[in-house]
């Protein structure tokens, strides 16, 4: 059973990066996404249809965590990567850019507003999109802005967002119980109730011709969405 979509401001999203909450926070929400399996719910749909890709875009990548699993689990049959790490704020330090180096990966830090970067018009093509408990930052006409500039620029797209459901909003009021300091405990609620259910994320993409849409619940909190160009 779902409830209706409400949207609030989180703390995480207002404080400065260097903030000890926000660090804090950051490496909870690693935690979480972690016990969630995101990497792995990311990994099982990109694998069987990706071959060889060459460029990879992340929205909302922050400290590059989630891209660097994906560059554990694929690196040896996908070499020498681009990923392209969209974030507001740069996060990503020596020790991350080291660490896809070593994997024959290259992390390419990519600091601007996701929607600053839909509203621009330009020519840059990726191999796939991820974006993981991103999409719901935002209202769906925003939504709609990502979606269209997505479409425009790569033939793959997997987002992995919080399910708006009751178990995963009971889940997140326990979050405290790992750790989890107090403006992760704030937003994980707010995350859920601002989550995804049914095909809401299949409603607004902007064409669904020459697409293969795909749209379900995937463990047990999260929410996954799919949109693969079919090439005919």
């Amino acid at each position: 059973m779902s409830f209706p979509r409400k949207l609030e401001d989180e703390i995480l999203d207002h404080l400065p990066p260097e903030d000890p909450r926000a660090v804090r926070s950051r490496h909870d929400l690693n935690r979480i996404n972690q016990l969630m399996g995101a990497a792995s719910i990311i990994a099982g749909e990109l694998g069987p249809h990706l071959h060889a890709p060459r460029r990879l875009l992340e929205l909302g990548a922050g400290d590059g965590t989630l891209m660097l699993r994906l560059a554990r689990r694929f690196s040896k049959q996908w070499p020498q990567v681009e990923a392209t790490l969209l974030d507001q704020c740069n996060l990503i330090d020596a020790g991350m850019q080291a660490a896809f180096q070593q994997l024959g990966w290259q992390a390419q830090p990519l600091t601007c507003d996701a929607l600053e970067w839909a509203g621009h018009k330009q020519n840059e093509r990726w191999d796939a999109v991820v974006a993981n408990l991103f999409i719901h930052h935002f209202s769906e006409d925003d939504i709609a802005r990502l979606f269209e500039a997505v479409a425009e620029r790569a033939d793959f797209f997997v987002v992995c967002e919080p399910r708006r459901a009751r178990l995963p909003l009971h889940a997140s009021r326990l979050v405290g119980f790992i750790g989890a300091n107090g403006v992760t405990r704030n937003d994980a609620v707010l995350s859920v109730r601002a989550g995804f259910y049914g095909e809401e994320l299949s409603a607004i993409w902007p064409d669904t011709r020459g697409w293969e849409l795909t749209e379900r619940p995937a463990g047990l909190f999260s929410h996954l969405f799919v949109a693969r160009r079919v090439k005919g």
